[in-house]
C-alpha cells in the first residue's frame, strides 16, 4: 500500500493538493500527518522517510523503492498509475490547458501565497489586498473563466469533473474564503462546489480536530 506522509491540515497547501490527488486516484494509500516545525521537526525531517525530499511534505511512497515528492510529481505518477484516465480531461485541446493551469498555479502567484498562508480554521474581516496580490486575482480569474467558459460543460469544475487542476487551486479556494478576498460573481459557484466536494469536507474535518497552532499562521491580514 502507498503511504503519504502529509503536514498540518489547517495550513499545509502542498499537503492538501497531494492528499487530493491520492483519492482522486482512487488507491488505497495510509495516510501520515506530521505535526509542522514542533519540537521534533527538525530531527523528524532527518529520517529516512523524508530524505528524499529534504523534509518537505508531502512524499509519497509506493512500497519500499519508489517514492514521490513535490504535488505535481505526485499527480503525474499518480495519473500514470491509474492509466491516464482520472487526472486530465481526454479532449487534448482541455488537457494542455488543464496541464498549464495546474504548472502555473505551481510556480506563480507568490504574492498569495506570502501575504495570505493557508488557514482552514479561520475566516478573517476583509482587507483590502495589497496590488501584487490583486494581479494574482486577477490572473487567477482569468484562468478560471478560461476553463469553465471553454471546458466547463454542464459540470460544477474548471473542466467538468473533478481533476487535477482543481486539486491544484483547490488550496487557493481556501484562501480566497480564508481571507474574504474579492472574486469574480461566477467564481462563486465553482469556489462553493469545490468546498462542497465529500474529499474537501473531509480534509477540513480532519483540520478542525487538529490540537497543534502555529502561531505565525494565525496573524490576521494587515492593511499594507
Amino acid at each position: 500500500m502507498m503511504k503519504l506522509f502529509i503536514g498540518n491540515k489547517a495550513y499545509s497547501s502542498w499537503s492538501l493538493r497531494g492528499w487530493l490527488a491520492c483519492k482522486l486516484s482512487g488507491l488505497p494509500f495510509e495516510e501520515v500527518v506530521v505535526p509542522l516545525y514542533d519540537e521534533a521537526w527538525e530531527k523528524r525531517r532527518e529520517g529516512d522517510e523524508f530524505a528524499p525530499s529534504s523534509g518537505k511534505v508531502p512524499i509519497l511512497w509506493d512500497g519500499d523503492d519508489i517514492v514521490v515528492w513535490d504535488s505535481l510529481a505526485i499527480i503525474e505518477y499518480l495519473n500514470e498509475k491509474t492509466d491516464d484516465e482520472k487526472f486530465w480531461p481526454a479532449d487534448p485541446a482541455a488537457r494542455a490547458m488543464a496541464r498549464s493551469m495546474a504548472a502555473e498555479m505551481h510556480s506563480s502567484f507568490a504574492a498569495l501565497r506570502r501575504e495570505h498562508s493557508m488557514n482552514i480554521r479561520q475566516i478573517y474581516s476583509p482587507v483590502p489586498p495589497s496590488e501584487a496580490v490583486a494581479q494574482d486575482l486577477g490572473r487567477i480569474m482569468q484562468l478560471w473563466a478560461q476553463a469553465r467558459a471553454r471546458y466547463g460543460g454542464q459540470g460544477e469544475f474548471l473542466f467538468g469533473e473533478f481533476g487535477a487542476a482543481d486539486v491544484m487551486f483547490a488550496p487557493v479556494v481556501t484562501r480566497f474564503i480564508t481571507y474574504q478576498l474579492p472574486v469574480a460573481r461566477f467564481a462563486q459557484a465553482y469556489m462553493q462546489a469545490v468546498i462542497a466536494h465529500p474529499w474537501m469536507q473531509e480534509w477540513i474535518g480532519g483540520a478542525q480536530a487538529e490540537e497543534w497552532v502555529i502561531d505565525r499562521f494565525e496573524a490576521p491580514p494587515q492593511l499594507g
